[in-house]
């Protein structure tokens, strides 16, 4: 059986962050930024600090979260010193990415049987700090089945394989992605999803993942803000996830 939910939106806002930094001073204002975002109509806030501090910043976490009224969640992958400084913001959630140093973007799933002792751990000690869990995973039932294993309380599909096969074929593209969310759905997992979702392919993917509780959405929808307008972005990827 299907949740009948409506799906969130979460903004992230690297893309933001990297303005920014580009010039080394406060514009735009990220803080500034994530408010408006939620005073738009975003339903949670994204971040993804990477070591290379090309995007938003560690030093950028605990001011986000004094601020974030609506639901705050931490991307990355799980190193000592990324862990050491969840823990001490303790955001709503935390969504563990195999990201590798120098990746210029997250491009692949955690493998969860390879890795099943190290993101049981990691992901007992995000639990015992009272911060939800969730899983960077490709559409395949045999790492559900291992994320399942792991205790993680969510997964969230990386999406680029769809977005990339969208314009040739959208049943075929979205196909595993509906077989993978239904078994998400019998293992009693929650369904995220993100990355190069747009405004062109997201209605159609969440129309077929009705179980899909929040998309994580920065490069397309910053990206289309400089067309539209932040505010206009926002309520046009929100009916995007209205059926």
């Amino acid at each position: 059986m299907y949740l009948c939910i409506m799906t969130r939106l979460s903004v992230n806002l690297n893309k933001v962050a990297l303005i920014r930094n580009a010039r080394g001073g406060n514009i735009p204002d990220l803080i500034e930024v994530a408010k408006d975002c939620e005073r738009f109509g975003a339903e949670g806030i994204t971040v993804h600090p990477r070591p290379d501090q090309r995007h938003v910043r560690y030093d950028d976490l605990a001011p986000l979260k004094e601020i974030v009224t609506t639901e705050f969640n931490i991307e990355g992958n799980p190193t000592s010193e990324f862990l050491n400084i969840v823990c001490e913001i303790k955001p709503h959630q935390c969504t563990l990415v195999p990201d590798a140093p120098d990746a210029l973007t997250s491009d692949a799933g955690w493998n969860t049987l390879k890795n099943h002792d190290f993101l049981q751990e990691v992901i007992q000690t995000l639990k015992e700090n009272g911060i939800r869990t969730s899983l960077f995973i490709d559409p395949d039932e045999k790492m559900l089945d291992g994320a399942r294993k792991v205790e993680t309380d969510r997964i969230e599909f990386y999406t680029g394989p769809y977005a990339h096969d969208f314009a040739r074929d959208p049943e075929s593209a979205v196909e595993s992605f509906a077989r993978a969310s239904r078994h998400a759905n019998t293992l009693g997992l929650g369904v995220n999803a993100g990355h190069d979702l747009n405004l062109l392919n997201l209605r159609f993917f969440n129309q077929h993942l009705p179980n899909l509780l929040e998309v994580s959405i920065g490069h397309a929808l910053i990206s289309d803000a400089l067309y539209y307008g932040l505010q206009n972005v926002i309520q046009m990827y929100k009916d995007r996830l209205r059926d």
